[in-house]
């Protein structure tokens, strides 16, 4: 009988600590981490020569958007390539919890069948899944569920019910909770009510992680972090910045003052960390550019306004305004648009010229379309991918050591037919964070970029057996070529935004080998974690 399940022989261990590399094996067996050393001719069901690759913990995405797409394509194989082997959602305060009747609304192929925070994370351990999953609670969801689209403080009793969802989830082994204040209606909460329902996870050792209110294209983005470090500082919980980044060149020049900022917070005792994708390009749709007041009442309301002159014409105006901000019509490439595909992979400005019309014109029809048909009940998702970063800024932020990887990207599921340029961090970001930003660019070192991606992540979840190559920990190990490894995903066209990356041909998780050389083994060995 061989006495480990696993043995990877003479790679370079990064062991996720920030500490320079060694050579050693590392032994694998019942899920765990067994020995590591020089372990001379050991019996193993399976060897991995690993002379010339890196043998690094596996990597965790602080922030993704796979609330469903976890259940519809439970192998993960735009993570799982990349070498992650624990995703941490939801973010932007969404999520499938509490449930809504809209919630497996047409066409998007999602059985509801549970009720509680507790019944949805046995839905997932039900289903399987290839990847390991911390899961948060949502915000917006709650609020949406208990106040709708209104533009009011709650009473006390609907804040009481806020509350009550929280302290339900966290009950359940949630790590924390999550708002993305930029969108409605969680734009329609005040400081005070994020900090109430702050509290509550603070009560059971959880977390507050954010899309802030103002990432720049509203003018006020260090406003937006002393919010973030308030809500921390009177909650009494650690703080993240979800997919920290300076949007609109107008503000590019607060990055010094908005890291700064943070690093004096760290200085006084205030855990305030933040995530990050390595692209100068952000992903979303229109409808959060538009003013907040716009959306009360919910997309009904919306599409109301949209067909009056006069509101129509003040949406227009704040549609166009944050457009022009983040770059104009030549730097916003649409990702989906369900009604045209064939404005897929195009600018706006592209599109406008095509139509013949004026660029603001264009694009402010295309979103009254994209209204209208959700509004019908038709396929309406408008995507965009918004080039408006700079890239000196990413780098800067990037080499803070607070600072780590993320995708704000989802589980991949696939749609015959239907055509989307999905953004690459999708597909790329952990290569790229390697590739080109470590052996390239030397932005960072390989093992302090290592660290970003695995131990830096899990002690912001309070997750101490998993994100090291240490003795004792979980299998979860990353094996990659560290003078091949690459991204490969473009933003468009479609095919080449799907591609998977190069040099990541091993992944175990859990003990158990996901990926063998460059192929997915099938096996769902991830688990569903709950904070306790």
């Amino acid at each position: 009988m061989a006495l480990y399940e696993i043995v990877i022989r003479g790679g370079r261990v990064v062991n996720g600590t920030g500490n320079p590399w060694f050579r050693a094996d590392v032994a694998v067996k019942e899920g765990k981490i067994s020995e590591i050393g020089l372990l001379g001719d050991v019996e193993a069901k399976r060897v991995i020569g690993a002379e010339g690759l890196v043998v690094s913990p596996g990597f965790v995405d602080m922030h993704n958007h796979s609330d469903s797409g976890i259940l519809l394509n439970p192998k993960a194989d735009n993570y799982i390539h990349q070498g992650v082997t624990l995703i941490v959602f939801p973010n932007c305060g969404g999520g499938l919890f509490p449930v809504r009747e809209d919630l497996g609304g047409k066409g998007r192929r999602l059985e509801i069948d549970w009720s509680t925070y507790e019944e949805y994370l046995q839905k997932m351990e039900r289903t399987g899944t290839s990847v390991n999953v911390a899961p948060l609670v949502g915000f917006g969801t709650i609020r949406r569920y208990v106040m709708g689209y209104e533009m009011r403080e709650p009473t006390p009793g609907e804040l009481d019910q806020m509350k009550a969802f929280v302290e339900e989830a966290m009950k359940a082994g949630a790590f924390g909770l999550t708002t993305g204040l930029r969108y409605v209606p969680q734009s329609y909460a005040k400081t005070e009510e994020v900090i109430e329902l702050s509290k509550v996870a603070a009560k059971y050792g959880g977390f507050y992680t954010t899309h802030m209110r103002d990432e720049g294209d509203r003018g006020d983005p260090v406003g937006s972090v002393r919010e973030v470090i308030e809500i921390a500082e009177r909650a009494g919980l650690p703080a993240n910045i979800s997919h920290f980044k300076i949007l609109a060149k107008p503000f590019w020049d607060k990055c010094d003052e908005i890291l700064q900022i943070i690093e004096e917070a760290r200085n006084r005792g205030l855990d305030i960390t933040a995530d990050q994708y390595p692209y100068p390009a952000s992903g979303t749709g229109p409808g959060a550019w538009i003013p907040k007041w716009a959306s009360e009442g919910g997309q009904r309301r919306l599409a109301e306004r949209l067909r009056d002159p006069e509101l129509g014409s003040k949406i227009k105006e704040g549609l166009i305004e944050v457009m022009n901000l983040r770059g104009g019509p030549e730097r916003q490439l649409i990702g989906s648009y369900p009604s045209n595909p064939s404005y897929v992979g195009k600018t706006v400005a592209e599109v406008a010229r095509e139509l013949g019309g004026d660029p603001a014109d264009v694009f402010f029809n295309l979103f009254k379309e994209s209204v209208e048909r959700g509004v019908a009940g038709e396929p309406s998702g408008f995507g965009l991918m918004s080039f408006n970063m700079s890239d000196e800024n990413v780098e800067k932020m990037m080499k803070r050591p607070w600072v780590m990887v993320s995708t704000d990207g989802g589980i991949r599921v696939p749609s015959p037919g239907k055509i989307v340029s999905g953004h690459p961090r999708n597909y790329g970001t952990y290569p790229r964070v390697l590739g080109r930003y470590v052996r390239e660019k030397k932005v960072l070192g390989l093992e302090e970029a290592v660290r970003k991606m695995t131990s830096l992540e899990t002690q912001r979840l309070g997750i101490f057996n998993r994100g090291l190559i240490a003795e004792g920990m979980w299998a979860d190990i990353t094996i990659f070529d560290p003078e091949k490894v690459i991204d490969k995903a473009e933003y468009t066209p479609q095919e080449e935004s799907l591609r998977y990356p190069e040099g990541i041909p091993y992944v175990i998780v859990n003990g158990i080998l996901t990926i063998d050389e460059d192929k997915h083994t099938g096996a769902f060995a991830g688990k569903i974690l709950r904070k306790r």
